[in-house]
């Protein structure tokens, strides 16, 4: 495989939560900026014309991602039978949870719980997604994940915003512009994390450990993702007359690629 695996801190339990859900924030503001909820709206819509579901549990949500606004964009266009929004995540950050359900939002629900997110069996029902956290899984991990979804007959939908297209010696050599140049944009996303709070801002501008661990964590994602290659290796032989899988470049309404996606179906 040309994935390496690599570490990222927000594989870490004892990484503080202000860090990690800082770090998150970021991620949201990037999905925002890059508008991957059209991207993942489009997908969720023609995994529905395939097989049915009235709920979406999305796996790894941390700080809820491009789900919400996606799943708004879904409902917005099929009125009629709306998708409900389970975020879920291994380590929920309470602050993060509260916030999401105080909001109240139309069909969407963070789950308290914590939910592993490599038992699909034992997960609530739905559509299980993973938006931009399969990279985080070993590939022992990840295999298990997609046999697992396949073996309890429920759809699966992963995307990932990065394409490991890099070669490996070229992304070592440029590490530490690519660093610095991670660093100076959450410099200037961090205005855009909605709500803004004083740790996001004290711990990105005053104490920048945010800064550093969104930095490191997008880099090393970068080499962590699967390939097409990589994917095909962990699926194996595993499609059959009952299970289709289908894997490919996603693409914005204009027709220009961002990232790619996974999808597994039972056929009807």
């Amino acid at each position: 495989m040309k994935r390496l695996e690599l570490f990222e801190f927000e594989d870490f339990s004892w990484l503080p939560a202000i860090i990690r859900t800082g770090a998150t924030n970021l991620i949201v503001v990037l999905h925002r900026l890059t508008g991957t909820a059209d991207v993942i709206a489009n997908l969720i819509r023609e995994l529905r014309e395939k097989h049915e579901f009235d709920q979406v549990t999305d796996l790894g949500s941390g700080s809820g991602g491009p789900m919400p606004e996606a799943i708004e964009q879904v409902n917005e266009s099929s009125p009629d039978r709306p998708l409900e929004l389970l975020l879920t995540d291994l380590h929920p950050n309470p602050n993060t949870v509260r916030k999401i359900n105080d909001r109240d939002l139309p069909h969407v629900r963070y789950h308290e719980g914590s939910v592993d997110a490599t038992n699909i069996g034992a997960a609530p029902g739905g559509l299980k997604t993973m938006i931009a956290s399969f990279h985080h899984m070993d590939p022992a991990v990840a295999k298990k994940i997609l046999h697992s979804a396949q073996e309890n007959n429920e759809p699966i939908l992963i995307y990932e915003i990065a394409k490991n297209n890099v070669p490996v010696l070229i992304w070592w050599l440029l590490l530490p512009v690519s660093l610095i140049i991670l660093v100076l944009m959450t410099l200037i996303m961090t205005p855009f994390v909605r709500p803004l709070s004083l740790g996001q801002i004290v711990f990105t501008y005053l104490i920048p450990l945010i800064p550093l661990v969104y930095a490191w964590d997008g880099q090393a994602s970068l080499m962590r993702t699967y390939t097409f290659s990589d994917i095909e290796e962990l699926l194996g032989a595993l499609e059959t007359d009952s299970y289709q899988w289908k894997i490919g470049e996603a693409k914005k309404t204009n027709g220009r690629s961002s990232g790619y996606f996974i999808m597994g179906y039972p056929k009807n």
